[in-house]
């Protein structure tokens, strides 16, 4: 076990129905922000569930704060989770949602957790289930915050937040990050909330992790060509991951490498992280063959 790791994934495969993580391998060192990017289905929520413990893991190893997983029970005062659901009774006000969680935290904050709900504009005499999605957001980020985890653990935490509210989110992980033992998984599919935050990316489609890096690396890998509608077609050897092609033009994601192959036939950009994303969700066949070929 190495504890320079926030966590590690080593060749890990798992099964949820019809769906199967293939070989997925990344890892965090302690005290940065890892974006976990991917539409809908590509195994972000599975993954993040093998690394709680929460699915069953067939093949390969997870290591989280320099314990295997299964982990100890004591290393769940460590990690905070925000999931893409609540958990919690639905009758309960905020001030006994407290009541209810905290005694589970040895370091359970009490002042830390009513100052969040303020800073969030949440009524400690509201009932959880008469919070918007927005509002349940915030109350889950509010808990994980208040037992001073180490690593905190984010499965689309902001898809229910407003800009101004995602800003303060944002800034609330700054101040998490002032502690160089702790560290962030992030997953979304809001790639916009990684530009200022995100220190490492890892690219996830059909259950395989296309790439894993930082963020510059990750970025300066891949460039976005455009040209017109007969451009392009007679390409041989180079993926155009998520090519799309209409009437006025034709645009497509490779990479950086492929670009300088195509020459000045099409005009070639930097992508940003949403380009990335983007490209590399809507095309399983192109995605999984860069997988194989330059991960």
């Amino acid at each position: 076990m190495d504890p320079e790791f926030a966590f590690a994934f080593r060749g890990v495969e798992a099964t949820v129905g019809r769906f199967r993580l293939r070989d997925i391998s990344f890892s965090l060192p302690q005290g940065y922000v890892m974006g976990f990017v991917g539409a809908n289905g590509a195994g972000k929520t599975t993954s993040i569930r093998c690394l709680l413990g929460m699915q069953r893991v067939e093949r390969g190893e997870i290591e989280v704060l320099g314990h295997r997983v299964p982990a100890p029970v004591a290393l769940r005062q460590d990690i905070g989770v925000v999931l893409d659901h609540t958990y919690l009774v639905g009758e309960w006000r905020l001030s006994e949602v407290e009541r209810a969680v905290g005694p589970f935290y040895e370091r359970w904050d009490s002042t830390r957790y009513h100052d969040l709900l303020g800073e969030f504009g949440l009524d400690v005499r509201a009932r959880v289930k008469d919070l918007s999605r927005g509002m349940a957001v915030k109350l889950m980020i509010t808990i994980a915050l208040s037992h001073h985890a180490r690593l905190l653990v984010f499965d689309e935490p902001t898809s229910g937040l407003d800009p101004v509210a995602r800003d303060e989110f944002s800034e609330i992980l700054g101040e998490f990050l002032t502690d160089e033992r702790h560290s962030i998984l992030f997953s979304t599919h809001i790639t916009s909330d990684l530009e200022r935050i995100g220190d490492y990316l890892t690219l996830i489609h059909d259950g395989r992790i296309i790439a894993t890096g930082s963020k510059d690396e990750i970025l300066d890998r891949y460039r976005i060509v455009r040209g017109g509608p007969d451009d392009l077609t007679d390409v041989v050897g180079i993926p155009l991951i998520g090519l799309r092609r209409t009437g006025v033009g034709v645009q497509a994601l490779v990479t950086a490498e492929d670009a300088e192959l195509l020459g000045d036939r099409v005009v070639v950009d930097p992508p940003n992280l949403e380009e990335i994303a983007v490209h590399i969700g809507s095309s399983e066949h192109d995605a999984a063959l860069t997988a194989r070929e330059y991960s």
